[in-house]
C-alpha cells in the first residue's frame, strides 16, 4: 500500500514542490496550485489530471480511481484509493500531476522529455 511517506518522498524530488498541512490534510503544491493532496485519514490521494481524460481512467480502473467530489470536478483533478495503487502508478501519477503545474523548460529537464 502506498503511504504519504511514499509519496513525499517522490515529492521532494520534484523542483519547487513545496508541502503543506492544510485542514489537516497534507498536500503538495508548486506555488499556490496544489498537485497532489491525501484525504485527512490519508486513505485517498487527489492529484492533478486532465479533465479531458478523467472519465476514461475512471471507466478503466473503477476500483482505483474515481471521480472528485461535485465541487472539484471544475479543476483537472482526480482521486484514487491509496490501497490499490502500486508504486509505479504512484510515481508516474505525482509526476505527470507535477508536470502539469511547473515550467515546461522545468519539466524537460527534470524528466529529459
Amino acid at each position: 500500500m502506498i503511504t504519504v511517506a511514499d509519496v513525499r518522498a517522490l515529492a521532494r524530488t520534484l523542483p519547487r514542490t513545496t508541502e503543506h498541512l492544510i485542514h489537516d490534510r497534507v498536500k503538495f503544491r508548486v506555488g499556490a496550485i496544489v498537485y497532489v493532496a491525501f484525504s485527512r485519514d490519508e486513505q485517498t490521494m487527489g492529484f492533478g489530471y486532465p479533465k479531458e481524460q478523467r472519465n476514461g481512467l475512471v471507466a478503466a480502473e473503477p476500483d482505483l480511481f474515481f471521480l472528485p467530489r461535485a465541487s472539484d470536478l471544475r479543476f483537472n483533478w482526480v482521486c484514487c484509493h491509496l490501497s490499490r495503487l502500486d508504486h509505479a502508478q504512484m510515481t508516474e501519477l505525482v509526476t505527470e500531476a507535477w508536470r502539469m503545474v511547473v515550467p515546461k523548460f522545468l519539466a524537460r529537464q527534470r524528466l529529459g522529455d
